[in-house]
Parts: structure tokens; sequence; C-alpha cells
């Protein structure tokens, strides 16, 4: 089985910043919700972790598998989405005209970088060769595999698993240290591939 999971809140969370690749660590509110995961998540077998090694993604994976017998790998593949000149841009749909706002209101128009972000494909090429390398040849032998990452990152990973198309990318939500199961298929032709109409 595939577990994935969003690091716990920051204050960027809280504010309405736009975090990608900023490495910004988890507040108070984000620690106590990572504990009462690891709490909850306690009796959910586990043969390995892996973690985006940006702070609020690495405490929210030592935090839920304190004192547990599972390795944690940190990839760089797992690393948030970037959103390149507008990380830091805060409550960017109080202004219309923000263009990074395209990412979140029409996926499927957003082909081209905006100001150095990273583009639909970038994000599937690399977490889909992260999920045929390292998880895909384990959850086929029968492991149970947890993934602390993003809320960008991680519906990349749920789009290709559940062969969503581009225009729904948002539509399942993230939220902060929920654990979302993954059934995986056999056959995952698209891995690595932006799904379009």
């Amino acid at each position: 089985m595939l577990y994935i999971i969003r690091h716990g809140k920051t204050e960027w969370n809280v504010k309405r910043k736009i975090q990608g690749r900023t490495d910004t660590e988890l507040n108070e509110e984000g620690r106590i919700m990572t504990r009462e995961a690891a709490e909850k998540y306690k009796d959910v077998h586990l043969d390995i972790c892996f973690s985006s090694p940006l702070k609020r993604a690495r405490e929210t994976a030592e935090t839920l598998l304190a004192g547990r017998d599972v390795p944690i790998v940190f990839d760089d593949r797992l690393k948030e989405m970037s959103f390149g000149d507008y990380e830091g841009v805060e409550k960017s749909f109080d202004n219309p005209e923000c263009p990074i706002n395209l990412i979140f209101t029409h996926p499927e128009e957003y082909i081209d970088p905006i100001g150095g972000s990273e583009t639909f494909d970038e994000l599937f090429k690399r977490t889909g060769d992260f999920l045929s390398e390292k998880v895909l040849p384990l959850v086929r032998e029968g492991k149970d595999v947890l993934i602390v990452g993003h809320g960008a990152m991680n519906l990349s990973i749920i789009s290709q698993i559940t062969k969503q198309t581009i225009d729904k990318y948002w539509a399942p939500g993230i939220v902060n240290c929920q654990l979302v199961p993954l059934e995986v298929a056999e056959d995952y032709p698209n891995l690595g591939k932006v799904l379009r109409l």
C-alpha cells in the first residue's frame, strides 16, 4: 500500500503565503497536529518512509515515525513545486491580476513557466521518475510505503496514481497531516505524464 501525507502547518500556511521551495518550518500548531497524527496513525503498518528534505516535511516525518523502526529516506524529487518569483506572495487571490493564480484556477491552461515557476510537466517528470524508481518496486513486493510531502507535489503523485486529468488537479484537496491511502495498480503507463483532455 502507498500512503501520502502533507506536512503540518507553517506560519506561511496561516498567512496564505505561497511557499513552494522556500524552506519554512512548522509552527506550534503544526507541531501539535504532527504529534496528534503520530498517535492517530501509530498502528498503520509502514516499511519505509520517503520524505521531502524541506524542514517542514522533514520534521513531520521524524515526528510521525519517532520511536518506530521505519527508515526515513529524503529525496529532492519530493520537494514542493517551485513557484519561482511568487514564493512569499501573500493572499494572491486578493489580487485577481496576479499571474501565478492561473496555476490554481486553471491548471489545464498553465503550460509555460510564470516568473521562473516550475511547470506541471516538470513536476510530473520528477515525481513520476521517483515513483517508478523507488516506490512502485516496493509496493509490488507487498511493502507499505509512506511519502511525506507538500500540497502541490503530493497532488502530482495522486494525479498519476489515480490517472486524474490536469483540469481536476486541485479537486482532491490535501489537508495538513491527513493520511491518504492509494491503491497502486500493476500498470502505470502515464507515470511522469500530465493527462490533458
